[in-house]
C-alpha cells in the first residue's frame, strides 16, 4: 500500500503536472473510504523554488523527506530537459529511493530526471512526445516507447505529457489500493478511471465520451447488455443505423470496433466481479458476457497478462478462488 508519497519540485517545474500529483496524492478523500496519503512536496534546498510561469513556490521540506517514502514522483521542469539543472542530490535521493524498492514515478519531462539518475537504463519508460526522441538519443540505454500514455516497468512509472500523469497516478493508486479507490479519486478528479493506452493495465471500466448524443445513448445501452450476445445488426438498430454505417461510426467514435469494445468492457466488468465478489469463476464469465470460463481466461490472459484465478488472488485474497 502506499501511504507516505514525496514531490521533488526543482526550478522551473510546470504547475499543472505539480498539481496532478497533488490532487491525487496531497487530498484528504478519508470520507469517501479513501487512505489518507503522508503527502509532502519537497526540494534540494527547502525554500523558493521558481515555476515555468514565472511565480514561486515555498517549499518547506528538504530531500531527507524522501528517505522514508512509499513513493517519489517528480514532475515536469523546464520547457526543454536542457532548462534543467538536476541537483546531484536528488539524483542520489532517486537511487537510495530505488535501491530500497520504492516506487518512482515522472510526469512528462520528468522522465529526464529519471533518466539522469539512471534509473531508465534498460527499463521501458516515455514521456512527452514532442521529447520522446530527445530521451533516446540522449539516454541511449533508455527503452523508449513513444506511443503510450504511461509505462510501468519494475516500480518505476514514466508517464507522457500534461494530462497522462493523471492516468499514471491512479494506475499506481489501483495497483497499490485497488480499484475502488482509484474509482473514487478518478469520480471526484471527473476523469475517466482509465484511458486506453497499449498497456495491460488493471482498470475498472470506463465509458468513452463519444460526441454525439445518439453514440453515447447506445455505448450506455451496450454497457448494460454486456451479459447478452450482442450483434452489430442489433447494435446498429437500437443506433438507427444501417449496419454498415454504425461500424463507421462507431469507429470513429471510439477509436476502435464494436467487437473489440465489448470485449474490453467485459474484461472490465469481470475484473469488478473478481475483486468485489466471491462468485465462482463460471459464474463471473456468465455476468461479464463470456459465457463458458475458458473464454472469460482466454481474453484476460491476452489483455491482462494474468488469469483470472490469479487476479482474484492478488485483489480478492479472500474470495473464492473455483
Amino acid at each position: 500500500m502506499l501511504r507516505n508519497v514525496v514531490v521533488i519540485a526543482q526550478d522551473g517545474v510546470a504547475p499543472f503536472e505539480l498539481g496532478v500529483l497533488c490532487e491525487v496524492f496531497g487530498i484528504d478523500r478519508s470520507e469517501e473510504g479513501c487512505p489518507v496519503y503522508d503527502f509532502a512536496v519537497c526540494a534540494a534546498t527547502p525554500g523558493r523554488v521558481r515555476t515555468k510561469v514565472g511565480y514561486d513556490l515555498f517549499v518547506e521540506h528538504g530531500l531527507d523527506r524522501t528517505e522514508q517514502a512509499d513513493l517519489i514522483a517528480i514532475p515536469a521542469a523546464g520547457e526543454h530537459d536542457e532548462d534543467v539543472v538536476t541537483d546531484p542530490a536528488i539524483l542520489a535521493a532517486l537511487r537510495a529511493a530505488e535501491a530500497r524498492g520504492a516506487w518512482i514515478m515522472s510526469v512528462c519531462t520528468g522522465a529526464f530526471t529519471l533518466a539522469r539518475a539512471g534509473l531508465l537504463d534498460g527499463r521501458r519508460c516515455t514521456s512527452h512526445w514532442k521529447y520522446t526522441d530527445r530521451l533516446r538519443r540522449l539516454h541511449p540505454e533508455a527503452l523508449v516507447e513513444p506511443d503510450v500514455l504511461y509505462v510501468e516497468d519494475r516500480r518505476v512509472i514514466t508517464s507522457a505529457g500534461t494530462a497522462s500523469g493523471i492516468d499514471a497516478c491512479l494506475h499506481l493508486v489501483r495497483l497499490e489500493d485497488g480499484t475502488r479507490v482509484a474509482n473514487a479519486i478518478a469520480r471526484r478528479m471527473v476523469v475517466p478511471p482509465h484511458r486506453e493506452g497499449g498497456q495491460a493495465q488493471y482498470i475498472a471500466r470506463p465509458l468513452p465520451e463519444p460526441t454525439d448524443n445518439p453514440m453515447r445513448v447506445t455505448l450506455t445501452w451496450m454497457e448494460q447488455s454486456l451479459a447478452l450476445d450482442l450483434t452489430v445488426d442489433q447494435m446498429a438498430e437500437q443506433a438507427h443505423m444501417s449496419p454498415r454505417t454504425f461500424a463507421r461510426r462507431f469507429q470513429q467514435e471510439t477509436g476502435t470496433t464494436p467487437y473489440e469494445w465489448l470485449t474490453t468492457q467485459r474484461v472490465l466488468l469481470a475484473q469488478e466481479l473478481l475483486e468485489e465478489t466471491d462468485l465462482p469463476i463460471d459464474v463471473v464469465a456468465e455476468r461479464s458476457g463470456f459465457g463458458a470460463a475458458a473464454t472469460l481466461r482466454h481474453h484476460f490472459l491476452r489483455r491482462r497478462g494474468t488469469t483470472p484465478q490469479n487476479y482474484r488472488k492478488t485483489f480478492c485474497p479472500k474470495g473464492a478462488t473455483a
